[in-house]
C-alpha cells in the first residue's frame, strides 16, 4: 500500500502486503516534467503487451534508487519500505556494494558450479562463523531457498528420522507465501497463486497458523 507523509517532507511511502492488490498509487511529491524519457503510464501499458503476466506490480515506474529512496520516471520520491522483499535490505546503490560489484565484474563476470573460484569460499567462511553454521548452500532466489529447504526437510525424515520412502509430509501454515514455483503454489492458500496449476506436489499438509493442536496430530501420526 501507499501512505502520505506530510507535504513538507515531499515524499511517499512505499510498501505493500504479499497479497495485496493495488489500483492507484499517489504521491505527496510535486511531479517534474521530464523531457523524453516514457511516462508511468507508457511503461505499464508496454510490460501489459509484452510481458508475461504472473504477478500484480504496484502502478509505479521506478528509475533510481539511492539509500532508502526510491524516484519514479515522473521525478516522485518514495521511501522503499519494499525493499525487494528484504533483498535490498542494504539500501539502493550503496557505494561499497557498487564499487565491489564493479570490480568483480571487471575481473570475471561468471562461473558456474562446475568450477572452483577464488570467492565462494570466501563467503562460506563468512556466514557460517558469523551465524555458526556447519555449513552455507547459497541460493540465487528466496524461493529457490524453500524449494531447498523442502529437499533437506525430506532428506532428514528418510535418513534420520527413518520415516517410510516416500512417505515424508511437509506442514505448512496457511496464509504462506514464498515464491511462485511448483512448491510454492502446493503450500499456497491463495487461489491466485496455485488456481489452474494442478495437479500438486504430493505430501504437503496445511494447518492454520499458530495452531499448535492441528500441529500435534501431525506428530502423533508421524
Amino acid at each position: 500500500m501507499f501512505s502520505k507523509l506530510t507535504r513538507s517532507q515531499n515524499v511517499a511511502v512505499l510498501c505493500r502486503g504479499v497479497h495485496a492488490s493495488l489500483t492507484s498509487a499517489t504521491s505527496v511529491a510535486t511531479k517534474k516534467t521530464i523531457q523524453g524519457p516514457p511516462s508511468s503510464d507508457y511503461i505499464f501499458e508496454r510490460e501489459a503487451k509484452y510481458g508475461a503476466h504472473n504477478y500484480h506490480p504496484l502502478p509505479v515506474a521506478l528509475e533510481k534508487g539511492k539509500g532508502v529512496y526510491v524516484w519514479d520516471v515522473e521525478g516522485r520520491k518514495y521511501f522503499d519500505f519494499l525493499s525487494a522483499y528484504s533483498a535490498v535490505n542494504q539500501g539502493h546503490c550503496h557505494p561499497k556494494i557498487v564499487n565491489a560489484l564493479k570490480a568483480q565484474s571487471e575481473k570475471l563476470t561468471l562461473t558456474s558450479r562446475a568450477f572452483y573460484n577464488d570467492v565462494l569460499g570466501e563467503y562460506e567462511e563468512f556466514v557460517t562463523k558469523m551465524f555458526n553454521y556447519n555449513k552455507v548452500l547459497p541460493m540465487n532466489t528466496g524461493v529457490e531457498a524453500g524449494e531447498t529447504a523442502c529437499k533437506l526437510a525430506r532428506k532428514w525424515a528418510y535418513s534420520v528420522k527413518g520415516i517410510p520412502k516416500y512417505k515424508a509430509k511437509i506442514i505448512f501454515a496457511a496464509g504462506n507465501f514464498w515464491g511462485r514455483t511448483m512448491s510454492a503454489i502446493s503450500s499456497s492458500t491463495d487461489p491466485s497463486s496455485y488456481d489452474g496449476f494442478g495437479p500438486f506436489m504430493p505430501g504437503f499438509e496445511v494447518i492454520p497458523y499458530n495452531d499448535l493442536p492441528a500441529l500435534e496430530v501431525f506428530d502423533f501420526f508421524f
